[in-house]
């Protein structure tokens, strides 16, 4: 069943999965609680079913000592860390689960994984970092990217980001999404390369050379989100007037620091976030979120999940 309408919220978006039928994850080296019981609430809330990678003693154990109900998850044993990732990363790569997610293992040793030339993801573009946020005050979901894998993305790694970001808004049902490349200014400086580049980027999606969205840049961030600061400031020209979908960050510093900010900083906020650019999606979450970004993660990833599928007929 396909799931075509617009999600503007975390609660729309797992409604959204709920339609899609339930996808399935695989979970390398699963022996670790808060990703089991992330799993649990997945699936009870009918979000996505998993098969867990490991060693099947201590993901017994784990799941016991933390109260957590596997015993109808499949389990393939696999202690050894690596051959756990390969054989995971390779029920994903074989098209027998839709999404990839890192369990107990260092995260370079999953993205080894995801780039493994037999049984890897890889789909020839660049690997970029989207998460996707519920913030109270703002009535539609945000995409921040990228906050947390590219460092300093040069401007054909920023038309990459753009594509991948567009394709999980195009999940979400944003069917023409609004992207806002930020600088500090909302002009182009010379003096500021970032404002070069964010003018170059919408030049390319003016010439079609960048389709599916409308990108206008370089905004500063309360020109991306505020309407009532693009009307102050007379920004009534610009295509994004404060009702930006995609905030496309000039590096990893500014993007991280946002997204730090309103993790621990906003009450309410929702969020989860996926490594896009690969064959299906990957789950790449830090010991330091919390269960329910892991959860909102999973159900992020089932949307794109389905999306992918839709393409490949």
């Amino acid at each position: 069943m396909r799931c075509e309408q617009m999600s503007t919220s975390f609660d729309g978006l797992i409604s959204k999965v709920k339609e899609c039928g339930q996808k399935t994850v695989s979970v390398a080296v699963a022996q670790d609680s808060a990703v089991l019981e992330a799993v649990r609430a997945a699936k009870d809330r009918g979000i996505a079913n998993a098969i867990l990678v490991g060693d099947e003693e201590k993901i017994k154990a784990t799941a016991a000592a933390g109260g957590i109900d596997i015993s109808d998850f499949e389990i393939i044993n696999e202690p050894d860390e690596w051959t756990a990732a390969l054989t995971a990363v390779k029920l994903a790569h074989d098209g027998k689960v839709d999404m990839y997610m890192k369990g107990l293992l260092e995260t370079k040793t999953f993205l080894k994984s995801i780039l493994d030339k037999e049984v890897g993801l890889r789909t020839g573009n660049p690997l970029s970092h989207v998460c996707v946020f519920d913030i109270p005050g703002i009535d539609q979901l945000l995409f921040f990217t990228d906050v947390a894998f590219m460092t300093y993305p040069t401007l054909e790694d920023k038309v990459h980001i753009i594509e991948n970001t567009v394709e999980v808004a195009h999940a979400c049902g944003v069917p023409n999404p609004k992207v806002a490349p930020l600088a500090a200014v909302e002009v182009v400086n010379p003096k500021m390369p970032v404002t070069v580049e964010a003018a170059e980027l919408t030049k390319m999606c003016e010439e079609g050379k960048i389709t599916g969205c409308v990108v206008d840049g370089p905004l500063s961030l309360d020109l991306a989100i505020d309407p009532e600061a693009a009307k102050h400031k007379g920004a009534t020209d610009r295509k994004i007037q404060g009702d930006a979908d995609i905030l496309l960050f000039p590096d990893i510093h500014a993007g991280n620091l946002v997204y730090k900010a309103i993790v621990h900083m906003v009450n309410g906020v929702k969020n989860g976030c996926i490594l896009t650019g690969t064959q299906v999606p990957a789950i790449l979450t830090s010991r330091s979120d919390t269960f329910e970004t892991k959860v909102n993660s999973i159900a992020l990833a089932a949307v794109v999940a389905e999306e992918l599928n839709k393409k490949r007929g």
